[in-house]
């Protein structure tokens, strides 16, 4: 089982969450860790940055957080992207994270 903490970095404006994308699948849903990263469903297709919308819209959703305060950091035309919880303090962020997980039942490795 992967530890929570090992799916993102502290950063200095907040935590960076580390992503594994899977565009074109429907139905949007996080699917648990792969690796250290978190693995995202999302049905938008990886076209005219469709999918990296539709995935600050999930996080956002599933996170408690203003998709303002959401900015994708790395991997626009990737699967692996990362993205930043501006002004998220870290030891909030762990919780929300596990509270993420716990409830999408997705605790474990993929």
């Amino acid at each position: 089982m992967t530890d929570a903490h090992e799916l993102y970095d502290a950063g200095r404006r907040g935590p960076v969450l580390r992503l594994h994308v899977q565009p074109g699948a429907g139905p949007d849903g996080i699917m648990g860790a792969h690796g250290n990263a978190l693995k995202l469903r999302v049905q938008a297709p990886a076209v005219s940055g469709k999918a990296n919308e539709a995935v600050l819209r999930l996080l956002a959703r599933e996170f408690g957080s203003p998709s303002a305060s959401l900015r994708l950091t790395a991997g626009e035309t990737s699967r692996d992207k990362r993205v930043l919880f501006a002004g998220v303090p870290v030891a909030e962020f762990a919780d929300r994270l596990a509270c993420v997980l716990a409830r999408s039942g997705a605790a474990g490795p993929r």
